[in-house]
């Protein structure tokens, strides 16, 4: 198969691409840069552009009329920058993407799989949600993503278009050679910030919330590792059409976590308990837009994917630390 990845050279994108490699199908990137490094998209058929940019994917598509699905990742997805900016976050993430879905519609390159995310659940008391269970998007990136959800809804309720939706948790570690993974100067995501602390980048690491209703007062999260998250999308193209046969939809929700809540203080002893050595925290309000957070239950994944989560968090924590080690040398900060 071959398959468009809008934002292929950011950080999933980058080990999704990889992933469908070592499956035997190749990726087509499409990526304007603004935050993926040209790095990741080396060796790879690559176009630097944006995803409104309708010339552009006319021109891919004439160009590789073979294309099977597009995954669509390249999106803006910092939540307190969001909170910060949201006009940018609503431009990038939903106008622009509103014209990626119709010119691919035009063009006849009706399968699409959508990265959206987990922080879009409203918080239930026991924590784990499903794919049917009520949203409440605390910021403008959990907003942008849900809108984008609503605009698959409808669009391939009405047009030819259709969507599997991702629900992502939260993925950490890299792809399995080191070659790609987080490359955000400033990390902004709890593990890449650990991983930094644990090697001495940074001075301490700070718990922002530590009154949420949880077991120890800090925001639970589900975190799996990157490879497997690239995986399930491999999954959700080659069975694209016999998941929505089954399904009888025209688009559907399938969450990708790995079934467990791990809160900021387990994160933080876990991470302690890889490198063998104890990180010095602080403590926080919570940010503008942060949610107190969600696990998944993912019997949906496996039921139509065939999909689940197989690495375990040390070892995810360990790719995580094994790449904030190696990044300088690949990608030269």
């Amino acid at each position: 198969m071959k398959i468009l990845i809008t934002g292929g050279a950011g950080y999933l994108g980058s080990v999704t691409a990889k992933a469908l490699e070592s499956a035997g199908h190749t990726p087509v990137i499409l990526d304007s840069l603004l935050v993926g490094p040209r790095k990741y998209a080396e060796g790879r058929i690559f176009y630097e552009g944006d995803i409104a940019d309708r010339a552009l994917l006319r021109r891919i598509v004439d160009e590789h009329p073979d294309l099977d699905a597009t995954i669509h990742m390249a999106a803006r997805i910092v939540v307190p920058e969001s909170v910060a900016l949201p006009y940018e976050y609503y431009r990038d993430n939903v106008a622009k993407s509103l014209e990626l879905f119709d010119e691919l519609t035009a063009l006849g390159k009706t399968r699409l799989v959508f990265s959206s995310t987990a922080s879009l659940y409203a918080l239930k008391p026991e924590l784990e949600v499903r794919e049917g269970d009520p949203v409440a998007p605390t910021s403008p990136y959990a907003r942008t993503k849900r809108m984008m959800e609503q605009v698959l809804e409808d669009m391939a309720a009405a047009t030819d278009l259709r969507a599997i939706i991702l629900r992502y948790f939260n993925p950490i570690g890299a792809d399995p050679d080191l070659e790609s993974g987080y490359h955000l100067r400033d990390a902004t995501h709890i593990v890449p910030i650990l991983a930094q602390t644990a090697l001495g980048q940074r001075d301490s690491f700070t718990i922002t919330g530590v009154d949420h209703p949880t077991r120890d007062g800090t925001g639970v999260r589900d975190y799996l590792h990157a490879w497997d998250l690239a995986k399930a999308h491999v999954r959700a193209v080659e069975r694209f059409d016999s998941v929505l046969e089954t399904t009888g939809e025209t688009s559907t929700y399938i969450n990708i976590g790995g079934g467990d809540g791990v809160t900021v203080r387990e994160m933080i002893a876990a991470v302690e308990r890889v490198v063998g050595r104890p990180i010095p925290t602080t403590e926080a309000p919570p940010r503008p837009g942060d949610a107190v957070g969600a696990f998944a239950n993912a019997d949906k994944a496996l039921e139509l994917l065939g999909w689940k989560a197989e690495a375990t968090l040390d070892e995810a924590i360990a790719s995580a630390l094994a790449w904030a080690e190696k990044r300088k040398g690949v990608l030269g900060y």
